[in-house]
């Protein structure tokens, strides 16, 4: 199945909400222990209790990196019990010149499993092929990230900005509709001039949850009103929603809680 047809097939049957798998041992709830072992324990946790209510698993692989060997062993069980029918997005905003870039695809896809996974675009065109080059893997490419200091280099220049050219020279390398761009819900105003620049291309959205970000515009310039299978992703809002026994039904209901919001949102813009 192409990357295309199983994104908005994971969308079309869970919605667009996605779960980012950010597990810090110092954060797991009260009845974990504070070791490696605990994080994979509560991953699976996590994917088994929030299946139903999302589309797609995020884990970020610097949380896992930081455990070396264990941590790499962690994340692929952490992928082999994701289910098949959700994308797996690898976020580790990778990219380099051709040869380096090929071995980090064929670690993210074929060792990992991964679906898709972030990439920096910084390096153009060809250090993006081998992340694009197979239909049935996608790549979503660093637009306009969530962070303060985005404004640093991505909204620079003003009358051309360069969240903007990535933007359009991303709906030109869409080939294989296999392209997405991470667009931080922090940015409402410039989601929309995104969504101007690449009317068809699907957004992985951070921001939304701990940082404050528009759930609405998240929605209306991110999925056009559920026509764009765009995923916003929620993170430690869900994975820390309570520190104490009761974390599984609070990471629960507030998956069920953005869920039912965005249902809201979208209801009402087909009323009107």
């Amino acid at each position: 199945m192409s990357f295309e047809s199983k994104l908005k097939s994971a969308v079309s049957k869970c919605g667009f909400l996605c779960l980012g798998l950010d597990t810090e041992i110092e954060k797991l709830p009260v009845p974990f222990s504070k070791t490696p072992d605990s994080i994979l324990k509560f991953n699976l946790e996590m994917i088994a209790l929030s299946s139903n209510l999302v589309a797609a698993f995020k884990p970020n692989l610097a949380f896992y990196e930081v455990l070396g060997k264990t941590g790499w062993e962690i994340l692929k069980k952490t992928c082999e019990a994701v289910p098949k029918d959700k994308i797996i997005i690898l976020d580790g905003k990778r990219g380099d010149i051709g040869n380096t870039a090929r071995m980090y695809a064929r670690a993210m896809f074929n060792e990992l499993g991964g679906d898709a996974l972030t990439v920096n675009p910084y390096l153009g065109e060809d250090s993006l092929a081998p992340f694009t080059e197979n239909p049935d893997k996608g790549a979503y490419l660093l637009c306009l990230t969530s962070n303060s200091g985005a404004e640093s280099f991505q909204l620079f220049p003003p009358a051309d900005p360069l969240y903007l050219r990535v933007a359009r020279r991303a709906a030109e390398w869409n080939k294989n509709k296999n392209i997405g761009l991470v667009v931080g819900a922090t940015h409402p105003q410039q989601l929309a001039f995104v969504r101007e620049a690449a009317a068809e291309l699907p957004f992985l959205i951070p921001g939304v949850g701990a940082q404050g970000g528009s759930l609405s515009d998240a929605i209306r310039y991110g999925t056009m009103g559920g026509k764009i299978p765009s995923l916003v992703n929620l993170s430690r809002s869900v994975l820390y929603a309570s520190s104490g026994s009761d974390y599984k039904e609070k990471a629960q209901a507030e998956l069920q809680k953005v869920k039912s919001e965005i249902d809201s949102l979208l209801t009402a813009k087909v009323t009107n």
